[in-house]
């Protein structure tokens, strides 16, 4: 490069690192987070210990199931891509100012929808997967879509009717899968009769990558890698993005701009059922599951991944070693009864984590506002300027 070059290498390199170093506001909301994780980690220590468990083997049960080896790691793997999924949907709607909480009725409808084209269709090779997977984010975008119309035509609070529409899902399914067009008797381990479809076609399961013993690396976890690194360029560096942060930032100025708030509100709303729909899809079609539509498909996914997504702070860059960590929890989350602890506790160490992320911000911004509102003293009116006294 010239000397004449506008700008070096080494200035590219500092602008680009630039917005990851943290200011002082930054350290602050590190300190005290890791602070609260550790907190965290105590009082889940302690709840094992009230339970009658060993935090040592529970933790080493934990690290067995998901980390020790290939194998383990394969199911980490495997359970990190539905929930990175459903988090950059999350975290494209949060953008935006609005919120969607129905994620796990939305992976159910994507499985569906995904399962209904995967059996009625007979297309040849691996185009069958790619027709299911775009079929199952179709679904869940229409899901999604139906809360926004609810909320443009009836004014329906879109956090409430989101929720609701999971519970509606799952009717859906349940009697979907109690159907003739894709019911099958399943005989589950239980001993009872678990109502499931029929299995798909071996060329509508998605593929991957290395063999047992090695770890097996599924195209379903690039997908949502691929999906996650578009999102986050889309969202900070296209026009379109910056009008979804504007709108989330303050909706008057963004109307006041051109921005159609209605139209843009939904339509993140619908990605972001589109995404939970992919990840619906994604867990028929890959070896997470058994590639049968059950009306326990989501399994918590959905709600994992909106987690995810909150402890991301909405930037899908994040959610990717986030959704790694809830991932070890649900693979590692097995191997627990082997210890005596209930698999619940999983669910409450999570929630302490997500306690642990998100509280800080709000923290410190309350006791910011706290000590702005202290009252001042007052001046001391005896002594008065000199400028004041040769006015007088």
């Amino acid at each position: 490069m010239s000397a004449a070059s506008p700008m070096n290498v080494d200035d590219i390199a500092r602008r680009f690192l630039a917005p990851l170093r943290p200011g002082r506001g930054g350290w602050l909301t590190a300190g005290l987070t890791a602070l609260l994780v550790g907190v965290a980690a105590a009082a889940s220590a302690l709840l094992l210990v009230l339970t009658g468990g060993s935090p040592t083997a529970s933790a080493d049960a934990i690290w067995t199931g998901s980390l020790a080896d290939a194998t383990g790691w394969t199911t980490t793997l495997l359970n990190a891509a539905p929930l990175l999924l459903v988090a950059v949907g999350a975290c494209i709607c949060a953008s935006s100012g609005t919120f969607n909480i129905g994620q796990e009725g939305q992976v159910l409808i994507g499985g569906l929808i995904g399962a209904w084209v995967g059996l009625r269709l007979a297309l040849p090779g691996p185009m069958l997967v790619v027709v299911v997977l775009i079929a199952a984010a179709v679904g869940g975008g229409a899901w999604a879509a139906l809360s926004a119309l609810m909320l443009r035509f009836r004014g329906v609070n879109v956090p409430v009717s989101t929720l609701l529409m999971t519970f509606l899902a799952i009717q859906l399914v349940t009697y979907a899968v109690s159907s003739p067009w894709l019911q099958e008797s399943a005989q589950g381990s239980s001993g009872i009769a678990d109502a499931a479809s029929n299995q798909l076609p071996a060329n509508a399961r998605l593929g991957g990558f290395g063999q047992y013993p090695s770890v097996q690396w599924n195209i379903g976890l690039f997908i949502a890698l691929v999906a996650a690194v578009g999102v986050a360029v889309v969202l900070t560096r296209s026009r379109w993005g910056f009008r979804v942060r504007m709108l989330g930032l303050n909706p008057l100025t963004a109307k006041h701009a051109g921005v159609r708030v209605a139209v843009l509100g939904g339509l993140t709303l619908a990605l972001s059922g589109a995404f939970a729909g992919l990840a619906g899809g994604l867990l028929l079609v890959s070896p997470v599951g058994t590639n049968r539509l059950q009306a326990g498909l989501s399994d918590n996914f959905g709600w994992d991944g909106l987690l995810v997504a909150l402890v991301a702070r909405n930037r899908p860059l994040v959610a990717i070693p986030v959704s790694l960590v809830f991932a070890v929890l649900r693979a590692g989350g097995d191997f627990l009864s082997a210890t005596g602890v209930p698999y619940y506790l999983v669910d409450v160490v999570k929630a302490l984590l997500v306690l642990a992320f998100v509280a800080p911000p709000v923290l410190i911004d309350l006791f910011s506002r706290r000590r702005g509102a202290t009252p001042q003293k007052a001046p001391d009116l005896s002594v008065v300027p000199t400028k004041v006294k040769a006015a007088a």
